[in-house]
């Protein structure tokens, strides 16, 4: 057998929006994308959403919004909470508004930040924090919550919607859990502000792309939606869908802003993908069903997908091998590689990467973020595997694994 790790779960239905886009002759911004919007935000539960080119760009734009950092209305001291086990993303948006990056440590043995040094790194100077929802579980929102109802004094408003949401801002990076939900309440509601990704390896894709919600009471949804079209739009005061009406030429260019917005093309595939969500998640809830029953026996530490807390949007099927070093991680992965069976590590910690070290960051200083991936190995999750091929990933990981378990 052959089997990818994330291919895009494809059909005829998404040839079909494609295609529709095409021959409708509107392929940038237009009636498919506000459509996706919309049904975006009735998913999430919220008033309204913002779709991107991708969810980095979105994450960026939960920063502008709230106008911190130096290169966005706010300044170089402002700072932005961020966990160390994590992609780049989460943490490259930081730099990007011209902001201080804080990374923190995960628990021991967890994936999850500290939160207790999340408690304790928070200063006057900090704005937000960027918990990461991994594998599309939803981050303990509760103890967020708290910790930053905790700090609330230390904090200083810097704009109206800094003022609205009165204290340091949540800002979840939720690219993996689009369908996931924390007590009920659908991941894109709960924090302040959620970016989604579906890019090409997503549960839900677009090719690329992105979305953003927020639930901040007090706040004018328009008004900041129509922010966020500007910032996207090279801050022009009108799109090309609005140009078209007759004598609508003008324009004016409020600010020299960015260009990334989301095409009618991608959305007319995320609009087919939306048809089949709720199908693609429960499929993806199976196989891990099956992945549990198989690997927890084994002495494999596996992530908790479901619980009476949270339901996740079971992005990915992440592993850890207790006890193994990282040459034996590696031979491990190489046998899978062999037996056909591509797998993937998430992540390598932050502190470990060349522009992270360049910034002054020592992977020395997360030693549990170190001690998480160093035995970590994410196994093929996706709604392309045939009940055939899980059962052939369990009966090779059971067997290359149990060599190192004895």
């Amino acid at each position: 057998m052959r089997i990818s790790f994330s291919p895009p779960d494809m059909t005829e239905l998404e040839v079909e929006g494609a295609a529709d886009a095409i021959r409708s002759g509107w392929i940038t911004t237009g009636p498919k994308t506000k459509e996706f919007e919309r049904q975006i935000a009735d998913y999430c539960h919220v008033n309204i959403a913002v779709c991107l080119n991708s969810q980095t760009v979105c994450a960026e734009m939960a920063l502008r919004l709230l106008g911190i950092g130096a290169e966005n209305g706010g300044t170089a001291s402002d700072e932005v909470i961020v966990p160390a086990y994590t992609y780049t993303a989460s943490a490259s948006v930081v730099f990007h508004v011209g902001a201080k990056l804080v990374l923190i440590d995960s628990q021991p043995d967890a994936f999850e930040m500290d939160y207790d040094a999340v408690e304790n790194a928070i200063t006057e100077n900090t704005k937000a924090i960027i918990p990461v929802d991994l594998g599309g579980i939803p981050c303990d929102y509760d103890r967020i919550f708290a910790i930053v109802e905790n700090k609330k004094y230390l904090f200083k408003a810097a704009n109206t919607v800094q003022e609205a949401i009165g204290r340091v801002a949540i800002c979840s990076d939720a690219a993996h859990a689009f369908g996931a939900s924390w007590h009920g309440k659908m991941v894109g509601k709960i924090a302040d502000m959620s970016s989604f990704s579906f890019h090409a390896v997503k549960n839900l894709t677009t090719a690329e792309g992105g979305a953003l919600t927020w639930n901040i009471p007090g706040i004018n949804d328009e008004e900041l939606y129509h922010m966020a079209q500007l910032y996207s739009l090279h801050g022009q005061s009108k799109d090309a869908l609005a140009k078209t009406q007759l004598g609508a030429w003008e324009y004016d260019i409020v600010g020299p802003w960015y260009k990334c917005n989301m095409t009618d093309i991608m959305a007319g595939i995320g609009l087919a993908q939306m048809s089949r969500y709720e199908k693609i998640l429960e499929r993806r809830r199976e196989i891990i069903g099956r992945y549990d029953a198989a690997f927890k026996k084994l002495g494999v530490v596996v992530l908790p997908h479901y619980t009476d807390d949270h339901q996740s949007s079971g992005h990915l099927y992440i592993t850890r091998v207790p006890g193994i070093r990282l040459e034996q991680r590696q031979e491990i992965i190489v046998k899978m590689a062999k037996a056909g069976i591509a797998t993937n590590v998430h992540y390598k910690p932050l502190p470990m990467m060349t522009a992270y070290k360049k910034r002054g960051f020592d992977i020395k200083d997360y030693p549990n973020a170190y001690k998480q991936f160093e035995n970590e190995i994410t196994l093929p999750l996706h709604t392309k595997l045939t009940d055939e091929e899980v059962e052939y990933v369990i009966e090779k990981y059971c067997g290359f694994v149990g060599e190192y378990l004895k």
